[in-house]
């Protein structure tokens, strides 16, 4: 049976054998990739006169073509938008697969957040998106990800899945930031806008979940509901002991039994989706608080992050030869840690990102230090870039997303120039970003429609253009 990793490279290449340069070739006129405006999904005029003001301040042509491509791609062929049950509704799409994955979904529109106080329309959208999401959650909290409806055909790649598939999930990978990134959604939605209409009983009643859920998988008294299994040759596909994962030795934190690249946690006790969920539940009782004034959940969520981040801290730092300490990716609670980090967000390269810490945290320093190095066995340096990949694509498979999330950590202007440089010469002459691509062969590549990617490599640009336009002047 095809995985959505099959499909997905068998896709790449059809499309891509023996057609593409190692290289992408200058482009004497760099016309727009965008669909004709009339086949846009949805089109917000604030978005657009943000992306016109940006791109005018680009000095590179071949820059400002992929941001004018990338930054609206999830709103042009991804969302779509209605009613359901009298209220908003919005699904979001990841691309090339017609589901929606909670964390995708999220952080596709997270760059228009800022502009949705002054565009009605954009609000609209975002509140068919958190009820769409909170409807997701309390149908099967355990899911990744969706179908638009019930009746839907399910994914090829999951139809026999043995665990407990309701009709309208599409996948149901156990991913602890599946249910953090719908939380930051409505937190920087709320923040930016002051709008509470989305934040109903209905939305209380999920976050509700959420937080029963994350009990659950601390996995204090017995190993929880969840189970998952799917018959497959891939190791990263399925869970070992009957479909609980690797053994572990509870101490506080939440399990994780996949990550977000949907691959199989080694160890189930994901670090970075701890300190994600830690954000998240203060967000979470932020918000209960001031909106519902409801004290009382907002005090189970800050008891509940204190605790996971207590024992994140004393189980999930490791020390190096020096003694500075640094974030292991994945820990079993008796004393095995792994190091290592998978391009997807949360990593240990997109903490500061996700507001888990500071950007010049000293252990987050120290580990995006060792990150970015051959300490990491998924770090690749080739010919035509270097960066993080992970199990999903493979070696020697470098993802875009990591060299935008290093050039979003960094201060260095030499650093954030090399890596726009690198993002630059690698999108295969398409004017998209792509999964990943061979670190000598930016020609092969995974995924030419990952709308999470786009939409990253324009929020990129974005944080660029406020805290040093002179790089995208330059």
């Amino acid at each position: 049976m095809p995985t959505r990793r099959d499909v997905l490279q068998f896709a790449a290449a059809g499309l891509l054998a023996g057609t593409l340069p190692a290289f992408a070739a200058p482009t004497s006129t760099f016309t727009s990739k965008r669909p004709p405006q009339h086949q846009r999904r949805f089109v917000s005029a604030s978005v657009e006169k943000h992306l016109r003001r940006i791109k005018a301040d680009i000095g590179d042509p071949q820059l400002a073509w992929l941001f004018e491509n990338c930054y609206p791609n999830t709103l042009d062929t991804t969302v779509q938008s209605g009613t359901r049950n009298g209220k908003p509704d919005t699904f979001v799409i990841t691309g090339d697969i017609e589901a929606m994955w909670l964390r995708d979904s999220s952080a596709q529109v997270h760059p228009y957040i800022p502009l949705a106080s002054r565009d009605p329309e954009l609000r609209r959208m975002f509140h068919g998106l958190i009820q769409r999401q909170a409807v997701c959650i309390q149908l099967d909290p355990y899911a990744n990800a969706f179908l638009p409806d019930g009746q839907t055909k399910r994914l090829k790649w999951s139809v026999n899945d043995i665990t407990e598939m309701k009709p309208g999930v599409g996948e149901r990978k156990w991913e602890v930031d599946s249910l953090c990134y719908p939380i930051r959604l409505a937190h920087e939605y709320w923040r930016a806008t002051g709008d509470t209409a989305p934040f109903d009983n209905h939305w209380r009643q999920a976050m509700h979940v959420v937080l029963r859920t994350f009990r659950e998988q601390q996995r204090k008294h017995d190993r929880g509901p969840y189970v998952f299994q799917r018959p497959s040759p891939l190791a990263t596909e399925t869970l070992v002991l009957e479909g609980y994962g690797q053994p572990t030795l509870p101490n506080g934190m939440i399990h994780s039994m996949f990550r977000p690249s949907d691959d199989a946690c080694v160890y189930p006790l994901f670090v970075p989706a701890n300190l994600f969920a830690v954000a998240s539940l203060r967000q979470l009782a932020t918000m209960s608080a001031a909106i519902h004034q409801d004290q009382a959940f907002a005090d189970e969520c800050t008891a509940l992050a204190e605790e996971v981040e207590t024992a994140t801290r004393r189980f999930g730092q490791q020390r190096d030869s020096d003694g500075q300490a640094y974030w292991a990716y994945e820990v079993d609670g008796y004393g095995n840690q792994l190091f290592m980090d998978d391009a997807n967000a949360p990593g240990l390269l997109s903490l500061a990102y996700l507001g888990c810490c500071d950007r010049n945290d000293p252990v987050f320093q120290r580990t995006r230090q060792l990150v970015w190095s051959a300490r990491n066995p998924y770090f690749f340096r080739g010919s035509a870039a270097e960066g993080v990949g992970g199990p999903h694509a493979g070696l020697r498979m470098i993802w875009p997303m990591s060299i935008i999330q290093y050039a979003l950590s960094s201060d260095d202007d030499a650093q954030i120039r090399q890596c726009l440089q690198w993002l630059k010469t690698t999108h295969a002459g398409t004017g998209f970003i792509h999964e990943a691509f061979d670190q000598d062969n930016p020609g092969k590549f995974t995924r030419d429609w990952f709308a999470w990617a786009n939409t990253l490599f324009g929020e990129l640009i974005i944080d660029l253009h406020q805290r040093k336009p002179h790089l995208l002047r330059g």
